[in-house]
């Protein structure tokens, strides 16, 4: 399979998440719709109208076009705050609050956007969890981008390897996964086992 040219940001969360997924969503285009993803569709619909506003000393951009060129990837942020020329991209989740990788790379690698297109650093970024009605502050920390930079380039590599990932061996992730039933992983881990 030829890897893109630039890949959607959104998907480095399904990456980390799940390389199976990852590849069930980019390459086959699936998309598992249950209820915890429309409730996420409905959640998002002010982020994704659209717009500027001010509320006090900070400007809301939503739904903020943003790309690197240096890491090939492209796509929105929800909301860019401004503030005394602070630019922070924030980003809203269904879930609850946790420290979720997934979620602090897709922020991240919003952010590494936002600099390359203004100049700019972004030394943070905020994800909103909408099931704990609570708003984390991420530091997007040396650490934290050089992670990102690796998510990218396994995604890209996997692309141009061009075979599915196996499924997780991973019952939690699984279970609150949209594409389970699609992905099958106790079948596909269960025939592989009986193969070997």
């Amino acid at each position: 399979m030829d890897a893109p040219d630039y890949l959607p940001i959104s998907m480095l969360n399904q990456l980390e998440y799940c390389e199976r997924r990852f590849w069930l969503m980019y390459v086959h285009s699936e998309m598992g719709v249950n209820a915890p993803v429309l409730e996420g569709i409905q959640q998002h619909e002010r982020a994704h109208s659209g717009g500027r506003e001010q509320d006090g000393e900070t400007t809301v951009h939503r739904r903020v076009y943003l790309w690197s060129d240096r890491l090939r990837v492209v796509g929105f942020a929800d909301v860019v705050e401004e503030r005394a020329s602070e630019l922070m991209p924030v980003e809203y989740k269904r879930g609850r609050m946790g420290r979720w990788l997934n979620d602090h790379i897709q922020l991240c690698a919003q952010a590494i956007c936002l600099e390359e297109r203004t100049g700019q650093p972004v030394q943070r970024g905020s994800i909103f969890y909408w099931r704990s009605r609570r708003r984390v502050t991420v530091d997007i920390t040396p650490e934290l981008r050089a992670r990102t930079e690796v998510a990218v380039a396994r995604a890209f590599v996997l692309l141009e390897v061009g075979q599915m990932p196996p499924p997780l061996d991973h019952r939690a992730k699984c279970r609150d996964c949209s594409l389970e039933g699609i992905c099958l992983p106790r079948e596909v881990l269960l025939l592989a086992e009986e193969q070997a």
